[in-house]
C-alpha cells in the first residue's frame, strides 16, 4: 500500500497497524504525553515546509525496510517497493532489512523503533551508509514512514537523499 499517508499525531491509542500497512512495522512515538481532552490549538509557525516532489528518475536507489518478526511476507513487500521505485525510473542497487522481535527481548518491544532518531539500529545505519558509499547510491528509500527529523539525520549520515515510500508519487 505504497503512497498511503499516515500522520502519527492523529493515531488513537489503540489502532490495528497491520490493517493499515499490511503488517509493515509502523512505529508509534515511544513516549506519549498525557494531555487533557481539550481541543488542541494548531501551530502553523515553525513547521517545516512540505517535501518537494520526489524525483528518482536516473538515480541509483538503495531500499530499506523495518519489519516485525511476525511479518513473513517482508520479501514480497520489498519486491513491491522495488517495482514502484523502478517504475519511477530509478535503478535499485541494493536492499537492507531490519527485523524486530527475532530475539527474546525484542518481542516485547516490537512496536517501538530501535532508535527514535534513525528508526533502525546504529549497526544497521552503519551498514546502510557503507552500502551507499560502495554502490554510489544517490537515494535511500525506506518502506516505513519517517519523521522529518529522521529524514534529516539519515540524509546527513548517508550523504544522499532519504525518502519514505509514502512520499513516492502514487
Amino acid at each position: 500500500m505504497i503512497g498511503a499517508s499516515i500522520h502519527v499525531d492523529a493515531w488513537p491509542d489503540r489502532l490495528n497497524i497491520d490493517r493499515l500497512l499490511g503488517s509493515v512495522l509502523v512505529v508509534k512515538p515511544h513516549r506519549r504525553l498525557q494531555r487533557d481532552r481539550r481541543p488542541r490549538k494548531t501551530r502553523t509557525a515553525g513547521r517545516t515546509p512540505p517535501l518537494p516532489p520526489v524525483v528518482l528518475a536516473g538515480k541509483d536507489a538503495l531500499l530499506v525496510g523495518y519489519f516485525s518478526a511476525e511479518q513473513k511476507r517482508y520479501t514480497v513487500l520489498m519486491d513491491e517497493l522495488a517495482a514502484a521505485v523502478e517504475t519511477l525510473g530509478a535503478r535499485v542497487v541494493g536492499r537492507s532489512v531490519q527485523r524486530r522481535g527475532v530475539s527474546d527481548g525484542g518481542v516485547r518491544t516490537m512496536d517501538r523503533p530501535y532508535s527514535s532518531r534513525t528508526l533502525v539500529s546504529g549497526g544497521k545505519v552503519r551498514e546502510i551508509a557503507s552500502a551507499c558509499e560502495r554502490t554510489g547510491a544517490e537515494a535511500v528509500v525506506f518502506l516505513n514512514p519517517l519523521t522529518d527529523h529522521q529524514r534529516e539525520v539519515l540524509s546527513e549520515t548517508f550523504g544522499c537523499s532519504v525518502i519514505s515510500a509514502v512520499d513516492l508519487p502514487a
